[in-house]
């Protein structure tokens, strides 16, 4: 074999090369002619650089396609793993997604999308846990309650801070309209506000949720309550 490109389909094999994906006799193919073909063998060194910089990337790290525009090198590259990845995923190695991945992030600077594979994957390898919710804080506290007589009802989380709460609340049963307080009760009688909003005909509906914070010790608050700005209340629940 001589080192001219003109019947030689060994430049579109170099990129699968790199990423080892080849039969054997294409392995023999390629190392053949990179013995003779100094500008193959200067890019397969320039991938496997490329590869060796960027260190590990996860395996579902992988682009999609090749980007328009893209450098020339990077486009044929990607199409080439993409056309190796469908004839021989049943034996691709996560290593293969890997360093295609590696030669993406290198080549764009470490700016590239990032996407679902496109060919069948190995699922425990590629899969994405499902994020675990953190427990609440030591020291919070829920309340749940309803008043007969106004038709209100509300369920409460207090988390407690550095001298401070924060205060969560679902609030529902409250006519459209109305301007309402969250007020959190104190065990002294004091009382701080900790939000207001009008209700609306989606809250009069199905409810409200709202966020706020009072300053109030976390272990001096004895109850959460909804009031208008007259002074009536909605519902007052123990906490």
């Amino acid at each position: 074999m001589t080192g001219t490109h003109d019947s030689s389909r060994v430049p579109q094999l170099l990129g699968a090369h790199v990423l080892g994906v080849l039969e054997e006799a294409e392995v023999r193919e390629v190392e053949a002619h990179l013995a003779t073909c100094p500008t193959c063998r200067d890019e397969v060194n320039g991938l496997r650089a490329m590869e060796k910089a960027l260190g590990e990337v996860p395996p579902e790290a992988l682009l999609d396609g090749p980007p328009d525009g893209g450098d020339l090198l990077l486009r044929r590259t990607l199409r080439q793993v993409g056309q190796e990845r469908q004839v021989r995923a049943s034996r691709r190695r996560v290593g293969t997604g890997v360093a295609a991945a590696a030669v993406v992030a290198v080549v764009l600077g470490g700016g590239f999308a990032v996407g679902r594979g496109t060919a069948p994957t190995d699922d425990a390898a590629l899969s994405t846990p499902t994020p675990v919710p953190s427990a609440p804080p030591s020291g919070t506290r829920l309340g749940a309650g309803a008043d007969q007589a106004t038709g209100a009802r509300m369920t409460v989380q207090v988390r407690p801070a550095a001298g401070w709460v924060r205060v969560n609340a679902s609030v529902a049963g409250i006519p459209k309209g109305e301007q309402c307080r969250i007020v959190v009760v104190a065990k002294d009688g004091t009382t701080q506000d900790a939000g207001s909003w009008l209700v609306s005909e989606a809250g009069e509906k199905d409810g409200t949720t709202l966020d706020g914070s009072a300053l109030i010790a976390p272990e001096d608050v004895a109850a959460v309550e909804v009031r208008d700005f007259d002074g009536r209340t909605f519902v007052s629940v123990p906490v």
